[in-house]
Parts: structure tokens; sequence; C-alpha cells
């Protein structure tokens, strides 16, 4: 089968990293990135060997007065290629459809785009098949991606009733973190719930679940605690092997010394893990407990790369090159190396 050539356009926080994911697989070529930007960034995108265009004649200018080498125009890039990554900033998704449209490219927006854009939010192991041959899909946030895998495998069990959960979420990117921030102090989101539990609802529709968020002065990633009603009551072994039955959850244990946000941040980094990245939710395995039925747990969401290996199975769907979502799964998971458990097969795909 011919591979799916695919584009990126916006070389930032998580184009980058779609970028680098779409090389490592086996049935897709990177044609090429797109961006206005004539940074470290974009130099960056050309020391790495990946052809580069201008997202617009200003950008063009831009970039070659930075003599920058520049393959083309993000029209050009159109020109080549099957599906585009549109990981452009927030609202700016919504102005390039019609420009990905009009050149009968099929599109994978990110999560700061509204739902109303496509009319189909994606989670891999939630919605693949309904994704199936799209002109677009919208991957979710990285907190809702959490959401809807943790809640997804409990409800895969039979042990879902409804949810409840508390989101402290980092201040700011960390390569922004001189441009903006929090110091001293967490800041409580003034609606609830948070915009994370309907946005979840995008992708599993019957999910009960309500979520409060509040900001607080890091930036490493987020930390969700969950308190889940089940169908009925149940042992920690139960929840615990729903959780290793699903995909792109990884058990951490504080046993081990993951105490923390940033020891789990430097595990990744020990583990030779791109950029550090954790593309898994870390799910704190000797910290959940059962009482008859309710279960408790805290994970942590690496807001960067969470939702990097639903973007690459979402091109597969788009595309159509492979109708099986448990086989495009195994093949992201594969190719990226995700393990279900740091210390119980590391460097093993689940």
């Amino acid at each position: 089968m011919q591979s799916v050539r695919v584009g990126v356009n916006g070389y930032g926080v998580i184009g980058k990293r779609v970028a680098d994911a779409v090389r490592r697989q086996p049935d897709m070529v990177l044609v090429g990135v797109a961006d206005v930007a004539a940074d470290y960034r974009t130099r960056t995108a050309g020391t790495l060997g990946i052809d580069l265009y201008a997202a617009g004649t200003e950008a063009m200018a831009t970039m070659k007065a930075a003599d920058l080498s520049v393959a083309g125009t993000l029209d050009d890039l159109l020109g080549q290629v099957d599906v585009i990554v549109d990981c452009t900033p927030k609202r700016f998704g919504a102005e390039n459809r019609a420009r990905y449209a009009e050149a009968a490219v099929k599109a994978v927006f990110q999560g700061g785009e509204a739902h109303e854009l496509t009319g189909h939010s994606f989670v891999a192991q939630a919605n693949y098949a309904s994704a199936l041959g799209r002109d677009s899909t919208r991957v979710v946030s990285c907190n809702t991606t959490s959401i809807v895998r943790t809640l997804g495998a409990l409800d895969r069990a039979g042990l879902l009733e409804r949810a409840r959960g508390t989101l402290v979420r980092r201040a700011s990117d960390p390569w922004e973190g001189h441009l903006e921030g929090i110091m001293n102090t967490v800041i409580p989101e003034p609606v609830i719930p948070s915009h994370q539990g309907p946005d979840a609802r995008t992708v599993m529709p019957d999910l009960d679940v309500v979520t409060i968020a509040v900001k607080a002065a890091h930036n490493l990633s987020h930390l969700h605690t969950w308190c889940v009603e089940l169908t009925r009551a149940a042992s920690r072994e139960e929840v615990l092997d729903a959780f290793r039955a699903a995909p792109r959850i990884a058990f951490v244990r504080m046993a081990d010394g993951l105490a923390a946000l940033n020891s789990t941040a430097t595990l990744m980094q020990d583990l030779g893990r791109p950029r550090g990245d954790l593309w898994e939710v870390a799910l704190w395995e000797d910290g959940l407990a059962v009482h008859g039925n309710e279960a408790f747990y805290t994970y942590q969401v690496f807001n960067q790369a969470i939702v990097i290996p639903e973007t690459i199975d979402a091109i597969r769907a788009l595309a159509g090159s492979e109708q099986d979502a448990q086989r495009s799964i195994a093949l992201t998971d594969g190719s990226l190396g995700l393990v279900g458990d740091f210390f119980g097969g590391v460097g093993q795909p689940r």
C-alpha cells in the first residue's frame, strides 16, 4: 500500500512532535512543514532535513531574509499531501479550514479548536471507526485525551458509573515560561464544570463526568485526581486490570521514587525519550484505592506529547489506510515505543 503523504502546518510544541512521529511510521511520509516564523524552531527543521514551507507571503519574505531554505508556500505543500495536520495556534485552524478544503486535502485539527469546526472529535481508543474516510477531525486536548483514555478503560471493563475529577493545570508551556505564568498562587477556574468534561462527551456522549480545574505555578505538566463511582463493588485489582488492559496508560509508583511530576519528567529523560516526552497517561499504581463501589486515583498528563499518538491514528483514519483501530494503535505505539509499565517492560511496546 502506498504511504500516506503528510504535511504539518505549524512547527511549534505539537507540530514538531507530530512531524517526528510521522517520520517514524512505516506507512507514512512527511512531505514538509509550514510555519510563519524564522527563528530557532524553523531552523531546526532544516537541520533535521525536513522541507520547510512558508505559510504566507509575509512569512516567505521573512524566511528568505533570514537565509532559510524554503521549499515553497503552504499551497505548494497542500498540493503534495493526502493529509495536513494543523498545529497552528488556537483559532487559526478555523481560518485555515477553507484553504484545506479548496485543496481537497483531509485535515486533522488540534484540541484548541471547537468541536463544531469538524463535527467530529477524536480519541483513537474510543471512536476510530467513526473517523474513517472523513474529510476532517479534531484530536481533543491533552486533558480530554487523558479523560477518555482512563474513563474509557473503566467503561470497557463495565465498571464506570460516573466520575468526578479535579485538574491541576500547568501555568504555561516550558518554552513560554519567560513570557507568561503565575507565581506563588493557585487560580481556580471560575466555571464548573471546566471545559474538559463536556469536551470528553464530544467523544463519549454518555459519560457522566464533571471536572473542576485550577491553574498552579508550575509548567512541567498537568495532574489529575479522580473519584469514580463504579457500577458495582469491585476489588482494587479489578480496577488496575481495567487500566492494564487499555493502551496508552502506564503505571508509575511512588515506591520507585516517582513521587511527583518532576521525577516522572526526569525518568522520561533518563529513558532517552525524544525531548523527554511522556506519551502515556502516567497513573500512580500504588496510590490507587478502591472502597466498595468507589475508586480513587491520580495521574500525570504531559501536555506537550500525549496527543501525538492520537494524531498519528487520526491521519490513518482519515486516509483510510488502516481500517482497524487496534492495528493502528499497535503500529503507532510500537513505532514510538509506548509502554504499559516503565519498570515492567521498559522500551517494549504493550
